[in-house]
């Protein structure tokens, strides 16, 4: 299982995707505003990603950890 860093773009739960904003020890904090749709979806801003439970769909040419 490769985990995610910082500004990646992830999908997981059936299609939804966002932006990597913070790795933890077992999940991610996902940023969904990135998704164009997001307005109409009726979602919170942010949501924990299990690392299980999403794949990387772009990987970030940076790293923001520090």
């Amino acid at each position: 299982m490769k985990i995610a860093n910082v500004g990646n773009i992830i999908e997981f739960r059936d299609g939804l995707t966002g932006i990597v904003e913070k790795v933890n020890e077992n999940s991610v904090i996902v940023d969904l505003t990135y998704m164009e749709n997001f307005s109409s979806l009726d979602l919170e801003r942010r949501t924990v990603v299990n690392h299980k439970n999403y794949k990387i769909i772009k990987e970030s040419t940076f790293d923001l950890q520090g």
